[in-house]
């Protein structure tokens, strides 16, 4: 597995990452979404979203656990699991059903609290806490797919100001 590391200074160089990976995956793929409480996760899906299309807000996913977006070029669904009790939950919400329609895209907060019922991620994303007031993210490509992502943002969208 091959690792990317990004400084980022604030919150605008996180959601400047966000719209360059959005735009790198061409509306597809399975991302999950790591770090500490307030490191960033959301606000990293904020720029991949409205990279996407979206033109409205981005929230939260917190309380309703899945938050859709139905782009014109694809669907994003962006899970937050925090608050999943257990993983069997996600069989409620119906994760199978949004699996069965492509081109799609899965953002995913907290995948660990999703257990087996969660679809691999093409790319994983740690995001960490660095010195006082920058975060610091890896990125991970962890398929076929995830390295194709990876590949097309290293080619297009590297050189992307993400300060």
């Amino acid at each position: 597995m091959t690792e990317w590391i990004y400084q980022l200074a604030n919150d605008q160089a996180t959601e400047s990452l966000g719209r360059a990976v959005a735009l790198a995956c061409q509306g597809q793929g399975i991302f999950y979404l790591q770090g500490q409480l307030g490191a960033g996760k959301t606000t990293f899906a904020r720029g991949f979203i409205q990279a996407l299309g979206h033109q409205g807000r981005v929230k939260s996913p917190t309380y309703t656990l899945v938050e859709p977006y139905l782009l014109a070029q694809s669907s994003v669904y962006h899970f937050d699991l925090y608050r999943l009790n257990d993983p069997e939950e996600l069989d409620f919400l119906g994760i199978r059903d949004y699996l069965a329609y492509p081109p799609f895209v899965f953002l995913i907060e907290w995948p660990e609290k999703g257990g087996l019922y969660l679809p691999r991620a093409d790319i994983c994303l740690q995001l960490s806490y660095h010195e006082m007031t920058a975060r610091r993210c890896t990125l991970m490509a962890n398929s076929d797919q995830g390295q194709k992502i990876m590949q097309c943002f290293l080619s297009e969208y590297d050189n992307v100001n993400l300060i």
